[in-house]
């Protein structure tokens, strides 16, 4: 499976590069960035035999499969849609869109190509979390309530490794996605009540900094999701499961019982990397002529409860 990522040089990209080179079978032929110089030097440090600037370019080549976005989040929808249209599988990183009429088109259009377009959901295939979708389904748990902290200190607009960003994070449709759709994931359930509360406005990046987002499932669980830019502390999304039989926290691909006990997740996949588990499904799904896991037809759900939460904000 020969691959491009695009915005390869960035936080998640660089995740992806190393995702990839984990997985037998897959290698990365090309990849596009923003600034020539940048990412001839990135090709050539990673031993990538392409490089680029305009996706286009690598879209035409032959020797491309499939494309992983890991660009700005504004892009997503177009890139994913453009791709599709060159007969390339693709992969976006979460969110698919950042409106929910984007996030329609693209599900418009992988129904008429028949391709493979994801959305990486990363959630879904943490570990951790795994681990709880998989008690759930036997029939072993069911959740009764899920509390999510998503913190960062970031009132500059930088990324994850500290480096100035060309384009504006935002709560509700990046981070807020993860947990929408994880909890509507892990319930089976599309929320069926949404509320939503936003700080004030940045003056410069034009965002709140800090949300607050409650949701019901018709089955009665609910999901309390607590959202800044303001909080100076440890960084990232803390999930609290409150189950029917225990209760668990997760922390990325590390997962704990209420009392912060470590359980061991050795077994539940073939890697401890959400991101990798990611990338080979994406793989998988192609080779095997199927939907994968997060594809956009799923993803979809999520937008549109986003789209119900980003009404509530602005009444």
């Amino acid at each position: 499976m020969r691959i491009c990522i695009a915005g390869a040089s960035g936080a998640f990209g660089m995740k992806h590069m190393d995702a990839i080179a984990a997985i037998e079978g897959a290698e990365v032929v090309s990849v596009v960035g923003t600034k020539i110089d940048a990412i001839k030097a990135f090709a050539q440090e990673r031993g990538v035999p392409h490089y680029t600037t305009d996706l286009a370019e690598s879209l035409a080549r032959d020797d491309v499969d499939a494309v992983i976005l890991a660009t700005p989040t504004q892009m997503h929808a177009a890139q994913t849609i453009q791709c599709l249209e060159a007969g390339k599988h693709v992969m976006s990183e979460i969110p698919m869109a950042d409106n929910i009429e984007d996030a329609r088109k693209v599900v418009e259009v992988q129904k008429k190509t028949g391709l493979v377009a994801m959305a990486g959901h990363t959630r879904r295939f943490n570990p951790s979390h795994q681990w709880i979708h998989n008690k759930i389904m036997a029939g072993e748990l069911n959740v009764q309530q899920m509390d999510v902290q998503t913190y960062f200190f970031r009132r500059s607009n930088k990324n994850a490794l500290g480096q100035a960003r060309s384009w504006t994070d935002h709560l509700l449709w990046h981070h807020a996605c993860h947990t929408v759709d994880l909890f509507q994931y892990q319930t089976g359930e599309t929320a069926s009540k949404v509320q939503a509360l936003q700080g004030p406005i940045h003056p410069e990046l034009g965002i709140a900094m800090d949300m607050s987002i409650g949701m019901k499932v018709p089955n009665g669980a609910i999901c309390t999701l607590s959202l800044s830019f303001n909080n100076d502390g440890p960084f990232g999304t803390f999930f609290r499961y409150i189950c029917d039989n225990g209760t668990y926290i997760a922390r990325y691909d590390d997962l704990f019982d209420g009392s912060e006990n470590k359980i061991d997740l050795s077994g539940v996949a073939v890697s401890n990397n959400g991101i990798e588990l990611q990338d080979r499904e994406f793989i998988a799904a192609i080779q095997e002529g199927r939907a994968p896991n997060a594809c956009v037809t799923q993803a979809i759900e999520a937008m549109e409860t986003l789209h119900r939460l980003e009404q509530c904000l602005e009444d």
